[in-house]
């Protein structure tokens, strides 16, 4: 896959997961956390916009990484788009 349609995928599905996300901020750090991966998205979009392809990628994947940190260290819920789909299938 070219890597311009790799950053499209991702950036897609992170807006996705942001659409869904919940969250139970304990302290300010946390919230901080989330405001940075936002932010990575946003250069993400920004990057693609000037086509540079490469740097929209690793700002998205620095994106997701927050975004499943933070999942993982159960301050946020949500679901990349693959996993919902599978829950309804597996329905």
């Amino acid at each position: 896959m070219k890597t311009e349609n790799l950053v499209d995928k991702y950036i897609r599905n992170t807006k996705k997961a942001f659409q869904g996300l919940k969250h139970s901020f304990n302290e300010t750090e946390d919230k901080g956390i989330l405001d940075y991966a936002r932010r990575y998205l946003e250069d993400a979009e920004y990057y693609r916009s000037q086509k540079k392809f490469e740097t929209a990628l690793v700002s998205i994947v620095y994106c997701e990484g927050l975004l499943d940190a933070l999942r993982l260290l159960g301050i946020v819920e949500f679901q990349w788009p693959e996993e919902a789909q599978k829950k309804q299938i597996d329905r």
